[in-house]
């Protein structure tokens, strides 16, 4: 959805129609969110009513209440949730003609839920519109597969939620430097109650799915490298680690607060991202595979740590 937002307005837009999707008021944490408690507290009755009622302008409930109970008509197969409304905050907020035909190269990918086929869409071949979105992020059983274009569709995140594959294979004639974003971490502290471990069952069942993305397309890399392969491709993968004050069901949290305090977490692995790019920290232009995670050093200063990720269990 943020690609969208991106692509499909001018650049003086971009920040405040990012800032209307997800309705950032810029001050993020409240002074009544300082205690730990009453933060969680928070988020729990904001996960609960969008569990409960919905969310305006993304998503309404369908079969939380029964089989009968549709109120938009939707005629895609059951689901929790109908996401329907997305739609019109989409058409509100993106120029799709922008989107479809402007300079900026958007693709997105998405799983045929048949077959088990990833498929990629590009505007470079699709003209993409507000129904494509929804199929694009449609998350089974939480919102319903969508048709597109005769096949019946959803989010990809179930099979490849960092699709590396669209740059990684487009074997381009100059270096790229890829950044990655991963919105659940790999790495975590061990948790200490039910609501953690759940949260934590959410990271690993996506954030394994990168691991094994990165590895293998290192492994492809390295088996190209005995060919003398002149390919190069900077990988900086970059996780949202900032999730102490988080809870089980964050996803469903889409409360201002708790979108403001994201919104900062961001802002600040971008900055130390570009400060790393702009130190030349990263080895650019030089033949292969280069991949690596960026971390905190000391104060706000970037660290970046080599990945090696390996394909197969790890022996104990």
């Amino acid at each position: 959805m943020q690609s969208t937002v991106i692509g499909g307005n001018a650049p003086e837009r971009r920040v405040a129609a990012l800032q209307e999707l997800w309705r950032i008021d810029g001050r993020g944490r409240s002074a009544a969110d300082t205690w730990q408690p009453l933060d969680e507290a928070r988020r729990t009755q904001a996960v609960s009513s969008a569990m409960t009622i919905g969310e305006p302008g993304w998503f309404a409930p369908r079969s939380l209440y029964g089989p009968l109970w549709n109120p938009f008509g939707n005629p895609e197969p059951s689901s929790l949730y109908d996401s329907s409304p997305l739609e019109g905050r989409l058409r509100r907020l993106v120029d799709f003609d922008l989107l479809n035909h402007g300079t900026t190269r958007f693709s997105a990918t998405a799983v045929d839920i048949e077959t088990g086929a990833e498929i990629v869409y590009d505007n470079r071949s699709h003209r993409f519109t507000a129904h494509h979105l929804r199929a694009i992020g449609a998350l089974m059983p939480v919102f319903s597969p969508v048709e597109l274009e005769g096949r019946l569709v959803g989010d990809a995140g179930l099979s490849t939620n960092l699709p590396l594959d669209v740059v990684m294979g487009a074997r381009a004639d100059r270096s790229v430097l890829c950044i990655a974003f991963d919105l659940l971490p790999l790495r975590s502290g061990r948790p200490e109650s039910l609501g953690a471990v759940a949260s934590r069952t959410q990271d690993l069942i996506f954030a394994t799915q990168s691991r094994r993305a990165i590895a293998a397309w290192q492994a492809i890399f390295a088996e190209r490298a005995g060919r003398e392969a002149k390919e190069s491709i900077t990988l900086l993968h970059i996780s949202y680690a900032d999730q102490d004050r988080e809870v089980s069901g964050k996803a469903f949290d889409f409360s201002r607060a708790s979108a403001s305090a994201r919104w900062q977490a961001g802002h600040k692995d971008a900055e130390r991202a570009l400060a790393a790019i702009a130190a030349k920290s990263l080895p650019l232009g030089e033949p292969g595979l280069h991949a690596y995670a960026l971390g905190s050093g000391e104060g706000d200063s970037p660290r970046l740590q080599p990945i090696d990720a390996k394909l197969g269990p790890v022996l104990a």
